[in-house]
C-alpha cells in the first residue's frame, strides 16, 4: 500500500490542513482519537464472515446489487481504516 497521503505531515507528526484532501481530515480525525485504539481495532468475526461470504459468492457468480453495494462500502471503509491505521502509528511513534 502506497502511503502518499502522509504528506500532509510535517514529517513530525503534525498534520497540514491546508495540504489535506476531504478524506485525509476524516482519517486524521480517526487516529487522532485514540491512537491505540485505532491501531488495535479489528472488525467482529460476524462482519468478517459476512465480507469474507459476499467476496466468495462474488467470485463464482453476480451479486446482487444490495449486496454489491455493501460489499463496495465496506472495500472503501477498509481503505479509510488501514489509512487511519498508518496514521495512528505515525502518531504512536511521535509520541502523541
Amino acid at each position: 500500500m502506497s502511503l502518499k497521503w502522509l504528506r500532509f505531515s510535517d514529517g513530525k507528526g503534525n498534520a497540514n490542513p491546508q495540504e489535506m484532501k476531504p478524506y485525509e481530515e476524516l482519517v486524521e480525525f480517526i487516529a487522532s482519537l485514540s491512537p491505540r485504539e485505532v491501531v488495535e481495532f479489528r472488525p467482529s468475526e460476524n462482519a468478517r464472515q459476512r465480507v469474507w461470504d459476499m467476496i466468495e459468492r462474488q467470485k463464482s457468480a453476480s451479486l446482487p446489487p444490495d449486496e454489491k453495494a455493501e460489499l463496495d462500502h465496506y472495500i472503501e471503509i477498509e481503505h479509510l481504516m488501514r489509512l487511519a491505521k498508518a496514521r495512528a502509528r505515525q502518531l504512536l511513534a511521535h509520541g502523541e
